[in-house]
This record gives structure tokens, sequence and C-alpha cells, in this order.
């Protein structure tokens, strides 16, 4: 059985106008561009008179090589979305109003395939494998998602920023 260690968890805040479906799509592309598959768990909308509230579960996942896979859960929470005509460059432009958070928890998944679990003797083998023989290489893997999830939450805050100042 592939074993899952958490590495970390980071999250995006942010209140007030930003386009809703540029920001989807804007996560979408940075994670499909760092060649992470996404999947999208689940997707519900509340509608509550003029607004809307809206969950979203994704999970990203890469292989980064043939023993190590990074995987990050996203669980995004829209609360009271609005639909706001704002103006821009002297023109109307239709945007959103609400309060935005992304929660990323990120973790490096040793053996994804399985292959070391078939008897005991190559468990045994594997915890060997992991402490002494690839310990740098799986400490330089997490490393690398770390940054890759700090990355995201920075352009995530940097995008919604952009968008609200535009």
């Amino acid at each position: 059985m592939a074993e899952k260690d958490k590495i970390t968890t980071e999250k995006v805040k942010r209140s007030g106008i930003f386009n809703f479906k540029d920001t989807y799509q804007f996560i979408y592309r940075w994670l499909t561009e760092e060649n992470y598959d996404v999947e999208e768990l689940k997707y519900i909308e509340t509608v509550k008179g003029e607004s809307k509230d809206i969950e979203i579960k994704w999970k990203a996942t890469k292989e980064v090589s043939d023993y190590f896979k990074n995987e990050m859960k996203l669980g995004w929470r829209i609360l009271g979305l609005k639909n706001v005509e704002v103006e821009k460059n002297g023109k109307r432009e239709k945007m959103n109003d609400g309060s935005f958070e992304v929660k990323i928890d990120g973790s490096l998944i040793r053996d994804y395939q399985g292959k070391w679990d078939k008897s005991p003797m190559m468990k045994f083998l594997r915890g060997v494998y992991d402490r002494y023989i690839i310990k740098g290489t799986w400490e330089g893997y997490e490393t690398k998602l770390f940054g890759d999830m700090e990355d995201l939450a920075e352009q995530i805050k940097a995008f919604l920023t952009i968008e609200g100042m535009k």
C-alpha cells in the first residue's frame, strides 16, 4: 500500500471583487502547466437569494518518479458570491463580489504503484530503502512539493490582487 506523507497546508483568503470564472481557469491552468493531473471531486452551488455559496474539491497529482507522486488537495469555499458590474477603463464589466478561500493540502506519496507491497519481506526492504538509500531524494521531493504549494498560493494571491485592482 502506498505511503502518504503530509507536507504542509497553504491557505488563501480574500473578500471583495474578483472574477470567479477567471480565477477558476487560472488555478486549473497553473496546475496543468506544472504537469499536474486535475480531478474535480466535488462542485456544489447553493443559491441563497441573489447570492450563492460554492464548494469545490480538486485533487491534483503529478508523478515525479516511478516511486514518488505529488498530491495536492484543493478545497474551495466561496461565500456570498454575487454578480456585480464594475467600471474598468471607462467600460462596464461583469465581475463577482464575495468571500473566496482555497485551502491546499500537499502530500508526497511513496510507492504509489504498490510494487513494494507484495510480501512482508518487500515491505521490510521498502523501509530500508526509504530510510537509508533514498532519504536525500525523498527530502528533495518534499522540498519541491512545498515550493510548488507556496508558489501556487502566491500566484493565486497575486492574481486576485491584480483582478481586484483592474
